[in-house]
């Protein structure tokens, strides 16, 4: 059995192009069209939409991911919410103590308000509400 080279799938200008051109047929139909698929051992033809779509974000230019983080990890982003966790605590993640600069041992007021809770750093320069 001889195994047929599968085409490159199209990206860039190709890519919005050919969907321009395919605008009567279905997404699938057209990330087929443009090469985003494979063939399992068994035959079965498989669509990628992810890869499709992606490559059509990047045709357009468009980032989702936002700026990689400096030291080149991903991880979280901060999203300033935090859920009160089954045993009651609330937990104050790295995110915000690094851009604070907060360090082990930092001292913190707490000021309970009708919906808030604060934190004032204590001993800082930073003593801001």
């Amino acid at each position: 059995m001889t195994k047929k080279k599968k085409n490159e799938p199209l990206t860039g200008e190709a890519l919005l192009a050919k969907v321009k051109q395919l605008e009567h047929l279905s997404k699938e139909e057209k990330a087929k069209e443009c090469g985003y698929y494979t063939i399992t051992k068994n035959g079965v033809e498989r669509v990628n939409m992810m890869k499709f779509y992606n490559a059509l974000l990047e045709a357009k230019e468009i980032e989702l991911d936002g700026k990689p983080s400096s030291n080149g990890r991903g991880g979280r982003s901060a999203s300033y919410r935090i859920t009160v966790q089954a045993n009651g605590n609330l937990l104050i993640g790295a995110a915000y103590t690094k851009q604070m600069d907060l360090k082990p041992g930092d001292e913190f007021e707490i000021s309970l308000g009708r919906k808030h809770i604060r934190l004032k750093q204590i001993d800082s320069e930073l003593d801001e509400d």
